[in-house]
């Protein structure tokens, strides 16, 4: 037996019971990981429509436009949803660092041995 949601062409993501997937963002030019955050259906929605990234925040319990208070926006250039679909993978191309403390990437500490190290500075 085959499940549409797995095998169909139709968008119908399995948002969690908060109402949240999962959004993998990754940079168009590099493939580099810059951030994970969450949509709703309304983020998720906008995204699609506009062509510019938006999020849920958890902590301040709002939708948000990435980048609309620092100039900072991600343009998507492409939408993936996985197999079961509950995670999105978002290409964009990033108008600046993308992380809040400056960092090109959310990902800018690499876990090692002797514990944490900066691979990718902040501005």
């Amino acid at each position: 037996m085959q499940d549409a949601r797995e095998t169909g062409l139709a968008l119908d993501p399995k948002f969690d019971t908060n109402g949240l997937i999962t959004a993998v963002v990754t940079d168009v030019a590099t493939g580099d990981v810059l951030m994970v955050a969450h949509m709703n259906q309304q983020a998720l929605a906008l995204t699609i429509e506009t062509g510019w990234a938006h999020f849920w925040s958890r902590s301040r319990q709002a939708l948000w436009k990435k980048g609309e208070s620092s100039g900072h926006m991600l343009e998507v250039r492409d939408i993936r949803i996985d197999c079961d679909q509950d995670a999105v993978w978002v290409k964009a191309a990033p108008a600046g660092p993308t992380c809040h403390t400056g960092a090109r990437s959310c990902f800018y500490r690499r876990v090692g041995p002797e514990g944490l190290s900066r691979i990718d500075p902040a501005d």
